[in-house]
């Protein structure tokens, strides 16, 4: 690494922990992605037991991910409330329009708000990053209006930096493939139902126990489109994989199983209004 880009990230980050220290204490919305895994870690280290991770469960979010972040948080002695969220009640949501990630986010971090009152604790924040205004994210917008904080945007840290800062500070979570709810995998205009969920989850568990690291499936009605690393393609053709994976998947219900040849791209699902601004992975 460069030593002006070694300075500049070292500088990030001790903004960041002069950020955390003004705040005094923080509940911290944690899905055990990359990026909350790093700010929850930072402002564990400054804030000591005057933090607090809550994270959102239900449906829409993959049981293994939620195992690991009690994992995370287990291991560090922070203490962690595992919040039942009730998207799935609105039908701002299930019905899937492009504002749906608005819904989504609001309702959580309001339910995360309510629990920082009644704990005393002043501050919410949220785990966005300097990237994210690349892709369609009504959920910023959510956050803003919630009052949440977010630590990172305001150093400007972006997905890379905070990589190799997670890498430093020793987070095996630091090279994590990203992730999001899994209502992301159903086009727009289609209903969010917990069939659909289940199928997703499940189908895309048959992958990654596989050893396929960066997955997606989504779901167009009863045909699951996969979308991997272009470098894990040639694998997921091989003529056993293949044939098991077909075999699992319409076990699954579904009717139809195919490969996207672009591979993984972030927020796919976006050309369909016009926001999708990522490329394929070249990986």
């Amino acid at each position: 690494m460069k030593p002006s880009i070694e300075r500049d990230l070292k500088g990030r980050q001790e903004a960041l922990v002069t950020r955390l220290s003004e705040l005094g204490s923080l509940v911290v919305a944690f899905s055990g992605g990359v990026d909350s895994s790093f700010l929850l870690a930072v402002a564990a280290q400054v804030l000591g037991d005057r933090v607090l991770a809550v994270t959102a469960v239900s449906v829409i979010h993959p049981e293994r991910e939620k195992q690991e972040a009690v994992r995370f948080t287990s291991e560090r002695g922070i203490e962690h409330i595992l919040l039942p969220s009730r998207e799935m009640e609105l039908p701002e949501f299930v019905s899937n329009n492009p504002d749906r990630c608005y819904h989504c986010k609001r309702s959580i971090l309001d339910q995360v708000s309510t629990v920082a009152r009644e704990r005393g604790i002043p501050h919410v924040a949220h785990a966005a990053n300097a990237d994210d205004h690349l892709d369609y994210r009504p959920g910023g917008r959510a956050a803003q209006e919630a009052g949440a904080l977010a630590p990172l945007i305001e150093v400007g840290l972006k997905k890379a930096a905070i990589r190799t800062l997670s890498r430093e500070m020793g987070l095996s979570c630091w090279d994590k493939p990203s992730m999001a709810c899994l209502a992301s995998r159903i086009p727009y205009g289609e209903s969010i139902t917990v069939e659909k969920l289940k199928m997703v989850e499940e189908a895309e568990n048959r992958l990654l126990d596989a050893g396929l690291k960066q997955v997606r499936v989504r779901c167009h009605g009863r045909v699951a489109r996969i979308e991997v690393n272009a470098s894990d393609m040639e694998k997921l053709m091989l003529p056993d994989l293949r044939i098991r994976i077909v075999e699992d998947l319409r076990g699954l219900g579904f009717l139809h199983v195919a490969l996207d040849m672009e591979g993984y791209t972030t927020g796919s699902l976006n050309r369909a209004i016009g926001t999708q601004s990522e490329v394929p992975q070249k990986r």
